[in-house]
């Protein structure tokens, strides 16, 4: 019996990279999954390829997470097709990087959008049926670009945001038997890291190689990283944890 069978997870952004990774754990352990997407086709594509276990459903959903409208249809589709929402994970996200004198009103209007208003409307939808439950978990994804990083204004301030969300989240939602929690990973290996190294000029394999180096670890993360944090955190033994953030970084931070 997997430890998430009988329970539904959302994961936003889950049609690649961290989120279908996060996606296909969940699914491991016994999860329904609805796997949210801006492109709805790519959602359905991922969730078809979930590895489900006896009992278990997907479904892909179409939705912009920026958008009140469509989270809300999401929400309820995930709630009507699947039976129930038990987990969150706010794993949506892009990047329009730029030193702060090239930075338009848009590079910054998008990223902050996507990541935290993305997740502040999920959180909201989601926070109804936790409470009526009184069960729920909610995992946000910030980032270690948080702390600062050359070029990443509009990340660093909405994955900052993204941590004192969550310590706010936890100290509301706490008293109806909600934990929330944030993963800021480090340097994980997936499409969007790799159109960081052509926007450099370097390869991929030269982008990853100089990355390693400067963690204690030696290698970079991968998604299979994140999801298995983000099942732990989402997991019930980890119900006495709430309102923190978890760096998974290989030791960057601390180096």
């Amino acid at each position: 019996m997997g430890r998430f069978e009988g329970r539904v997870v959302t994961i936003t952004g889950a049609a690649r990279g961290i989120g279908f990774a996060a996606a296909e754990r969940f699914a491991t352990e016994g999860a329904s999954v609805a796997v949210i997407d801006l492109d709805e086709s790519a959602a359905a594509d991922a969730a078809a390829r979930l590895p489900l276990t006896e009992g278990a459903e997907a479904i892909g959903v179409g939705a912009d997470v920026t958008s009140s409208p469509d989270v809300d249809k999401a929400v309820t589709r995930v709630v009507d097709e699947l039976g129930g929402l038990h987990v969150l994970l706010n794993n949506a996200g892009i990047t329009r990087d730029n030193l702060l004198f090239k930075m338009s009103e848009d590079d910054w209007d998008q990223v902050v959008g996507v990541h935290l208003k993305g997740a502040f409307l999920m959180s909201r939808a989601a926070q109804a049926h936790f409470v009526s439950q009184r069960y729920g978990k909610i995992v946000n994804l910030s980032s270690i670009s948080a702390l600062g990083n050359r070029g990443q204004a509009n990340y660093a301030a909405a994955k900052m945001g993204i941590q004192g969300f969550t310590r706010t989240l936890a100290i509301e939602l706490g008293p109806f038997g909600i934990n929330v929690n944030a993963i800021a990973p480090g340097f994980i290996a997936t499409e969007m890291t790799d159109a960081t190294a052509a926007r450099l000029g370097l390869s991929v394999e030269e982008f990853r190689e100089h990355t390693a180096r400067a963690n204690p670890i030696g290698r970079v993360g991968h998604p299979t990283d994140i999801a298995a944090t983000a099942a732990f955190l989402a997991g019930d033994e980890a119900s006495y944890i709430t309102g923190q953030t978890l760096y998974v970084d290989g030791g960057q931070t601390v180096a």
